[in-house]
């Protein structure tokens, strides 16, 4: 098992352009996509940033996703416990059976029958931001509460609970903070989903809670506590991910506006415009952490039983060896196999829900906006570098 160690070069996290990668992480990729690195907590553990070798990684079932260390914080202390439900933190063969029981709730089909009460959101707060007159923070007026009524809507989450939930998804995301911080905001997210299921489980609603309380259960696992894993891993992962996507691609589109002209006067690009957003910016900036169950092979490199492995998901998004030019922002680019929303098992259950909402959202912004522009220079935003999903803390706009 990794100690702390300062054997190793620590992984890095700088960026000289806050829309591509930190700097150096090309530069370990060429030298070795598997290699020993020393991370936030101290401990040093095994860096992979090569394409095909993060794919191999997170497709082989020789590695857990219940790591002994939080190698992202700077305690190293992992406050999540896997349970039922709680698809991130689960290992065969619980993963599989809880994943299909969430997975009918989120096929194409349902996800495209919520294309008018999602452009419907969206219509409403750009509305109110017209109406509020620039210059305005997008971040605050759009990316953060758009994603959070979509996927309050989805669950059933009432109005009134809405911004305690939004304020809890927040809390629970950020990495510099101590263990006690982020126990806490748990410990408040546990109270407001144990009475939300409570609530569904004594009046059903047209919600996925209460889909999930009258689905078949042959195996008896959909209690109160797979019900509120099930409901928190999905709530938070859907609000931040999203949120932080909305705001990080809005300024990338606006400080490139070559690529924003190509969208304005082809709207039909959106959807190709979204896929290279995604592989662009790539939002999980440290990584998927991994245990190593078995002596396995890895790249070329052996991992021994017990090693902690990472899979960083950025820098193979943008290994050339996957995509040619990786650092040019290209939306007429022919959409490539990235691995924003993960691969293999735990491959993101809602990625179908976050690229209609992202492909509303960015057609809807800026179509209602022509002329929207940034109201502050790129090098003066406040990026993300503290929370566990890259984006921007404000996004100030006018038009």
């Amino acid at each position: 098992m990794s100690q702390p160690t300062a054997g190793a070069p620590a992984v890095p996290k700088a960026r000289s352009c806050p829309f591509l990668p930190p700097d150096g992480l090309a530069e370990t990729r060429a030298a070795a996509p598997v290699t020993r690195a020393t991370f936030t907590s101290g401990h040093e553990a095994w860096l992979v940033t090569g394409y095909e070798q993060v794919r191999a990684l997170l497709r082989d079932p020789s590695f857990s996703v219940q790591v002994p260390h939080a190698l992202h914080t700077q305690d190293g202390v992992v406050t999540q416990k896997p349970g039922r439900g709680s698809l991130l933190w689960q290992d065969e063969p619980e993963h599989t059976a809880d994943r299909k029981l969430l997975a009918k709730e989120f096929t194409v089909r349902r996800m495209q029958a919520l294309r008018p009460n999602i452009q419907r959101i969206v219509d409403e707060h750009l509305d109110a931001i017209e109406a509020q007159g620039g210059p305005v923070d997008l971040v605050k007026a759009f990316a953060n509460p758009v994603p959070s009524m979509v996927i309050s809507d989805l669950f059933g989450v009432p109005v009134e609970r809405r911004a305690e939930f939004q304020e809890i998804a927040e809390a629970m995301m950020r990495v510099d903070q101590d263990v006690a911080a982020t126990e806490a905001a748990g410990m408040r997210l546990g109270g407001l989903l144990y009475q939300l299921v409570q609530e569904r489980k004594a009046s059903p609603g047209d919600d996925l809670i209460s889909a999930l309380i009258t689905t078949e259960d042959t195996d008896g696992v959909v209690d109160d506590m797979f019900l509120m894993n099930a409901a928190g891993t999905l709530l938070i992962a859907a609000h931040d991910t999203t949120a932080c996507m909305i705001g990080l691609g809005a300024a990338l589109l606006l400080d490139r506006p070559d690529q924003l002209a190509l969208l304005r006067e082809d709207p039909s690009l959106i959807g190709n415009a979204v896929e290279e957003l995604l592989r662009y910016l790539t939002i999980g900036q440290f990584g998927g952490e991994r245990v190593a169950t078995e002596d396995v092979e890895l790249g070329g490199v052996r991992i021994a039983k017990g090693e902690q492995v990472v899979a960083h998901v950025l820098a193979a998004d943008f290994d050339p060896a996957f995509v040619e030019e990786p650092e040019r922002f290209d939306i007429t680019r022919r959409p490539a196999p990235h691995l924003a929303f993960g691969f293999g098992a735990h491959q993101c259950i809602g990625q179908q829900l976050a690229r209609i909402e992202l492909q509303i959202v960015f057609e809807s912004l800026f179509r209602r906006f022509p002329t929207l522009r940034l109201a502050k220079p790129v090098e003066e935003l406040r990026f993300r570098t503290d929370m566990v999903f890259y984006g921007v803390h404000e996004l100030p706009v006018t038009w």
